[in-house]
């Protein structure tokens, strides 16, 4: 555990040098380390890692749940349910088509239609950081649509759970279905209208206790989630949900980063581990070809935001290349479609696109002034542009 660590933190500072983001750079950690790979082997079996990669995940939905808020879609409106429809739309619908080409299988394409059509929550914020374009105009529909993103992930886990476990029967499957959705439907309503008890229930000001009590509750609920179809994540992104409310929120979110940065870089640590180097050319042409679809995808989608906010090429070339990495949920659902025994190619195909595209992403990012040349409608918005 203690390589694992070391190994991760030396390749995300290397990386940090050239501006590459650390996801991709802990899963390589793994791959490199693992027991596919010759040279060092940290750990032989990834089993032995599966219930800190499971605390790591747990502890990222449940962070990214802390910084969700309910009135975000208020205030919103209807722009940004439009612009996130939008990109959800022309993403996961190419990865649904993107799916059924390759011809995997049904569920298979179910998956990709996730892996294709959600983006990186936490590679879009970093990206953000480290480009100082938080206080830019377009900065505010990319966090609109990764908000319309979080609740369609919640919704699509939730239905995608019972078709992966093998429903024996539709009656079956609607029934694991409806017990997934009455748990996430409660959750909400928990998180909707028990703010004011659960605030009192973790009030305290000795920073050990509330530390104790949000983890316990983050993973008992997550525990208690996959008893009722729904996956452990969502779980730990709903009670995210409740405690980010309450007067406790700020200190929660300051007090769970550490964790979350720690046991999440196991998460992709060992998602690493799990990853066969030699099984990666096998879906080199699918990967890359997936590659395609997304860049086309985004950029369709920064224009139609662009054009839903009156915005010109340069911040619509920054909405596409921003929102361009995929990272952590498409790894939970690698993680699904393994434990299911879903077609072994989809791992290695999950992994080559995550990395390709974190790269990617950051990179593509930061000269997005290119991409806003070969925009159209420069000349015709410019003067909206300065005046926003």
């Amino acid at each position: 555990m203690g390589g694992a660590f070391l190994a991760a933190a030396v390749l995300a500072r290397l990386g940090g040098r050239i501006g590459l983001p650390t996801i991709p750079l802990f899963i390589l950690a793994g791959i490199l380390l693992g027991p596919h790979t010759p040279g060092v082997v940290l750990v032989s079996d990834p089993h032995d890692m599966e219930m800190l990669s499971a605390l790591g995940l747990v502890l990222l939905l449940f962070y990214l749940g802390l910084e969700f808020h309910l009135d975000d879609l208020k205030a919103g409106g209807r722009r940004m349910a439009l612009a996130g429809g939008t990109y959800l739309a022309l993403n996961v619908g190419a990865g649904l088509a993107f799916g059924f080409a390759l011809g995997w299988g049904t569920s298979e394409a179910l998956v990709l239609a996730g892996v294709l059509g959600i983006s990186s929550s936490a590679i879009v914020t970093k990206v953000l950081v480290d480009t100082g374009r938080l206080g830019n105009p377009e900065t505010k529909p990319i966090l609109g649509i990764i908000v319309v993103e979080d609740i369609f992930l919640a919704l699509y886990l939730a239905a995608l759970q019972p078709i992966l476990s093998g429903a024996d029967s539709l009656s079956s499957a609607v029934l694991d279905a409806g017990k997934a959705f009455g748990f996430l439907l409660l959750l909400a309503l928990v998180a909707r209208f028990g703010t004011r008890v659960i605030g009192r229930l973790f009030s305290t000001r000795d920073d050990e206790l509330l530390v104790i009590s949000f983890l316990g509750a983050a993973v008992f609920v997550a525990g208690v989630s996959e008893w009722f179809g729904v996956a452990d994540a969502i779980g730990a992104f709903m009670v995210g949900l409740m405690l980010g409310s309450t007067a406790s929120g700020a200190r929660i979110r300051k007090l769970v980063h550490p964790l979350r940065d720690a046991f999440g870089a196991i998460f992709f640590f060992a998602f690493g581990l799990s990853i066969d180097p030699g099984d990666l050319p096998t879906v080199l042409w699918p990967v890359l070809a997936a590659v395609a679809v997304t860049l086309a995808m985004n950029v369709l989608a920064g224009l139609g935001a662009a054009r839903v906010y009156a915005f010109g090429p340069g911040p619509a070339a920054n909405i596409a290349t921003t929102l361009l990495a995929r990272g952590e949920f498409a790894l939970i659902l690698a993680t699904m479609a393994a434990a299911a025994g879903l077609d072994a190619r989809l791992s290695p195909f999950i992994a080559g696109y995550v990395l390709l595209l974190a790269v990617l992403g950051p990179l593509t990012a930061v000269r997005s002034h290119w991409l806003a040349r070969i925009l159209p409608g420069r000349r015709e918005t410019r003067v909206s542009e300065l005046v926003g």
